[in-house]
Order: C-alpha cells, then structure tokens, then sequence
C-alpha cells in the first residue's frame, strides 16, 4: 500500500484549540457565523493589506461585508481595523493609482455604485451615480478613468434607453416573455434580455466620474464580464490607459453549447469596436493580466472546445506583435488567477495541486514552476514589491491571511479572525492517504477523524461525493460541504478523489469524460475498501454516503449499482434522468461534452449511466434535497428522485429550499439543511 502522507491539522493554521477537557465539537452554526475573509489586496507600496470580512446576521438571516485593514509598516503588523462596514453590498475593494485611495463597491441611493475612501482619512463617498448597479470595476493605471460593467440591452445606444425599455416592460400588464434562442435562464436567473458591457467613465477634478460613459460593447453580443460567476479579472486598461482588453463570448444562437470566450482589444474613447485577438482558439481565452512595462500580456487559454475542465494553460503574449508562447508547457496543473512580479520576470499563479491549492512562481524566460505555499487551500492573492498577500484554509480551520516573500520562504500570518468563536471548539485530526484505483493508477483520499477520537471505539461514517465532477474534496474549509461538521457530529469522514478529480494531471481529470459511472465508481469502491482496512476503528456496518450534483448522481447510481455498504443515502441537486438533464440544463456544453454528444446523437452514454434506468434495484434510505432555483440540476431531477423511492415504498424525505440555487446560502437554511442530514444519518447508523 501507498504511503500515507500526514497532515495533522494544527500545523497550518494559528487558530486557538482549548485542551480536551474543556472541548467542544464544531457545528453547522459555528460554520455559519464564522467571519469569512477574502479578497486580500495589498497597497502599491507595500506598506497596507485590504482584505474583505463577511459578517454573519444569524437572526436575519442574511451577512454583510466589511473592509479591513492592516498597516505593515511598522517592525510587525499591527493588528487589523475596519475602514468600512456597508451592509451586505461592500465588495472588490482596490487601491486606487494614487496609492492611498481606496475604490470598492457598495450601496448608494438603493443601487450597487463605485466608492472611493482613502487610508489617510476617515469616511467614504460614492463617486459613480449611474441609474443600474455597477457590476465590476477597474480604475485606469493613470487614475484619470474608471472601467465598468452595466446589465443593459447591448442595442440601446445610450443608457437612458435601458431605462425607458425597463420602465415599459414594468408597467405591463401582460406577464408573458417570449424567447427566440437559449439561455432561456443560466444559474438562477431568467433571461431578461440585458447584457454585461463595459462603459469607461473620466473622473473630474473632484474625483467624480461627471461625464456620459462611453461604451466599448456598443452592440456586442455577449457579456463581460461572463455569467454567472465572471469578475474585473475577465477586463483591464492597458498600462497607458489608452486601451481595455475583455474576453467575452459572441452569443449568437450557439451561446449554450460554446466555450469559445476570446480576448478582444478597445479603444477606452470607444472610437473603434472590439478588435478579436485570440479568433484562431475556437476554445476558452481569458484574464489577460499586463507586464508592468506593458510589453508582455499573460492570458489563460483552454485548447478544447466545448469542455470546461480543460487544462488552463498559461500563453505569454507579445503586445506589439501580437505573438503568442506557451509558458510552462509541461506543467501538468491547470493555472487559476495570474499576477506579474514587479520585475516582469515572474508569473505568479495558483493551482490545484494532489489535495492542496498551492500558489506558484514561474520564470517568465524558462518556465520554471517553484511552489510557495505548502499544505492547504490558497484563496485570493495580490503581489506588491516587497512581498505576496494571500489567504489560506485548510481542513482544520478557516482562512487567515498571510504574506510571504516574492521568491518563498517563511509565511507570516496578519490576521487571527474567529478566534473568539472557535475558543473552545475542538476539530476532528485529518491526514491524506493513496491507493491503487482504476487501472491500478494511484488516487488519494482524506480520512477525517471524529471530536474526541477513542482509537479503542467504533464510528460510523460518512462517506463524501464530491461535485463538479471535476472537482476535489482536498485541504480546504469548505462552508457547504464541510467535513468537520460531520467529525463534530461523531463521525469518521472519508472522502475520495476519484479519477476525474483536479489537482492530479490533466489525463486523470479527463478520465471522467464518458465514464461516470464506472472509474469513478471502482475508485470509490477501492479507496472505501482500503480505508477500512486501513483505519480499524470504522464501522463499516454503519456507514452512509453523501454527494451533492455529480456527487449526487453518484448517490443515484450507487443506489442501483452498489447499495451493499450504505445504511442511508443523501442526495442533493442530483441528477436523476441524464438524458432529460440534457434537454433541461442551461449549459449545454457540459453534458454534450461529458456525454459524447447531443442526447439524440448515437453512441453517447446518456443511457450508459442512468440513474432513472436503475430504480428498479434501488432499496437503500435516501434523503433528497433540492433548491427551487437552481436551474443546472432543475428541481425537476429531485422531485423525480423523490417520487421513484416513493412509489417503491423506499423510506425517503424530501428537503426542498424554494428560494435556494444549486447550493445552500442562507445561513438559517445551511442550519436546518445539516440539521435534516445529520437527523437522517443518525437515524439509520444508530447501534
């Protein structure tokens, strides 16, 4: 057997743990109220840290968000202030070019507007007065302008406009919308007609943006930044200020089953439409960030059209000539957000990397790759001269912010936030372990321990499906999917990277593609045959299995292919009928990809792993949830799930969240959501 590599919790993270005697375990309500802190942004100078802290309102249900402060300055950091609390809308805080404003975005007169504050005194104003909420934003290198995204009908030429085309579709008295192509509605949302475009505004010499924006998509079909989950990373100024890069995908009739998002280059004075600069990748281009001189840009780029999954690879593009290299080619990761080292010799990025999300360094001339960060989950980071800000989570606790140097060495930890609230707390020891999978290729896993873990003891188990399905359950402090809320609640967690997983090659995420349910299923079978044979004190007579999306696909296809181990089954947003889910999801391009092809293409494997054509076997307790709005997994595949243990008489429950998407936000919902888990698994793994 593979040799297990340990990673016991307390090494990562400087979070508080009281002694045994006076412990307690981790619940779905501490995770709830934890502060969570993101976003880390460190001044031009080096000399402040922002960072963003969303504060949990239990009894309303709901959080805000504030913006904090840490002067490093002095021989050690002082400990960190507010500079600014506005209700649930304060986000994306950025340094203004100056060096000491400071530009976020937040409510002003019951919509989303650009604010500007400033590290050298108190208080903040908004400087945008635009009549639609602004999206994302980006000031211009020189200060004197600032770029933003507005939801507008791209054919109206001017804002008022989109005003007047709301107004009238408001005092309608007739509720019907008629569609003439897809998305009819994407995520959670239904399609309103409107698009992300990019506007550039000149602030005036009271730092007010005065002036009529001027459009740089007049007319362009697509969004930018994309839905749903796009930010002002997908959009820059050039290093004049002269010009904006985006990376949008033309809609057209294909938008639903098209990955080819491409970089387009504008005039910021809107005196030319976006110019194409990536036409020839029929895949996925995006993120350009610029070299500080301006002669170098560094893009992301996927090779494959039509596949989500595909390797993020990293292309050094020439500004003048407009050539193109690959950097790191042989670099088997799939590179997240890119940053320049002030140098311009240095691309700094982040990646999964076998369990871990690690933040690396690598040498624009040779493509050397040197990782930075060691064991855990890196998050957002931001480079300045003297050194990288970023926050770091793992199994054991959640994220804290850190600066390290430019080239490594010994991390700093600035922030001890939640401290107060984990006082007390004990959480389960975890370690990461390997065993031969499908084909004999290695796959890891993570084995959680239980609160106050008794070597001489059983416990039951819960046994996580991860989602995506190519994602990874790794060292990270997941605030849905979170592990120790079943150690707090008495059981051992194991959970399995299958093949399909990120974090270990591009061919082992692949390995899915058409194959959902066999490899995954044998890694699963192997690696929950390895851990009992490996950890003694699983109870493997009293074990459930859970899995959300694809982790709730693998629920339904366990039922009718593997029931023996399970006592109970949860399912959540889980797809029941593969073949309806391609007529019924938004993004067509993920179950055509994952599928072989369209549903009526011959020779896919819609009907090679069905749930639905299983139920026949199916015996196992299940509980299924659902969220009124997630239109991915539509509620219609739970209702179903539902309905076919019911009618076979299987003891089942149905949770069903109305106002929910694909997952489970509010902080009370997330509380009764674990609440009904933890009641079903108690039910039936009871001695």
């Amino acid at each position: 057997m593979k040799t297990m590599l340990r990673l016991i919790a307390a090494g990562v993270l400087a979070l508080s743990i009281s002694s045994a005697a006076d412990a307690r375990p981790f619940t779905a309500k501490d995770m709830v109220t934890l502060d969570r802190l993101s976003d880390p942004r460190v001044s031009p100078d080096g000399r402040f840290v922002l960072y963003s802290r969303r504060v949990a309102d239990y009894d309303a249900n709901k959080a805000k968000s504030e913006l904090w402060l840490i002067d490093l300055s002095g021989k050690t950091p002082a400990a960190p202030r507010m500079v600014a609390a506005a209700g649930s809308g304060i986000n994306s805080a950025r340094w203004g070019a100056d060096g000491h404003s400071i530009y976020f975005l937040a409510v002003a007169d019951g919509t989303m507007q650009v604010w500007r504050g400033d590290v050298n005194a108190p208080g903040a104003s908004p400087v945008t007065h635009l009549p639609f909420d602004v999206g994302a934003f980006k000031t211009s290198p020189d200060g004197k302008k600032l770029l933003v995204s507005l939801a507008v009908f791209p054919d109206c030429p001017t804002l008022q406009c989109t005003t007047d085309r709301m107004t009238a579709k408001a005092a309608m008295k007739t509720t019907g919308v008629v569609y003439d192509r897809l998305f009819v509605r994407h995520w959670d949302e239904w399609a309103d007609g409107t698009r992300n475009q990019l506007f550039v505004l000149t602030f005036d010499e009271k730092g007010i943006t005065a002036d009529t924006p001027v459009a740089i998509m007049q007319g362009f079909d697509g969004d930018a930044p994309s839905k749903p989950f796009g930010d002002e990373s997908e959009f820059t100024f050039s290093p004049d200020s002269k010009q904006v890069t985006f990376s949008a995908r033309l809609a057209g009739t294909t938008e639903p089953w098209s990955t080819n998002f491409d970089l387009y280059v504008a005039p910021a004075d809107g005196s030319a439409a976006p110019k194409n600069v990536t036409e020839a990748n029929k895949a996925w281009d995006t993120g350009l960030v610029l070299s500080p001189d301006g002669k170098l840009g560094a893009y992301r780029a996927m090779k494959r059209p039509g596949f989500e999954a595909d390797r993020w690879q990293i292309l050094i593009r020439d500004e003048a000539t407009g050539q193109t290299r690959a950097l790191a080619a042989d670099w088997d990761r799939s590179a997240d957000t890119l940053a320049w080292s002030p140098d311009g010799k240095t691309l700094y990025a982040t990646a999964a990397d076998v369990g871990q999300t690690r933040l690396f360094a690598i040498d624009v001339k040779s493509g050397k790759v040197t990782p930075l960060t060691g064991p855990g989950h890196v998050g957002g980071f931001d480079v300045s001269k003297k050194g990288i800000v970023y926050t770091q989570d793992t199994l054991a606790g959640p994220a804290q912010v850190f600066m390290i140097g430019l080239k490594g060495g010994k991390p700093v930890q600035l922030t001890n936030a939640n401290a107060d609230k984990l006082a007390g707390v004990e959480f389960g020891d975890f370690e990461q372990f390997s065993f031969p999978g499908w084909n004999g290729e290695t796959v890891h896993g993570y084995l959680i321990k239980p609160v106050g873990f008794d070597p001489s003891k059983k416990y039951p188990v819960a046994f996580l499906i991860h989602g995506g399905p190519q994602g990874s359950f790794g060292n990270l402090f997941h605030y849905r999917w979170n592990a120790q809320t079943y150690a707090g609640a008495g059981y051992a967690v194991v959970m399995i990277d299958f093949h399909g997983s990120t974090g270990y090659g591009q061919a082992f995420t692949d390995s899915i593609s058409q194959h959902w349910g066999d490899r995954p299923l044998e890694d699963l079978q192997k690696g929950w045959a390895y851990a009992l044979q490996s950890y003694s004190f699983l109870d493997g007579g009293r074990a459930c299995a859970l899995g959300g999306s694809y982790g709730g696909f693998m629920v339904n296809w366990i039922a009718g292919k593997w029931k023996e181990p399970w006592k109970c089954l949860v399912n959540h947003d889980g797809i029941f009928d593969s073949r309806f889910m391609a007529y019924s999801t938004e993004e067509l391009w993920f179950t055509e990809f994952e599928n072989g092809g369209t549903p009526w293409t011959p020779g896919t494997t819609y009907s090679t792993f069905n749930p639905a054509d299983h139920v026949a076997d199916w015996t196992v307790p299940m509980l299924v949830i659902h969220g009124g709005r997630d239109y991915r997994v539509p509620l219609e595949q739970g209702i179903a799930t539902f309905t076919a243990l019911q009618r076979k008489g299987v003891d089942s429950k149905l949770l069903y969240f109305p106002e929910e998407n694909h997952w489970v936000l509010k902080p009370q919902n997330s509380v009764q959501w674990h609440d009904e888990v933890l009641g079903w698994l108690s039910a039936h793994t009871a001695p």
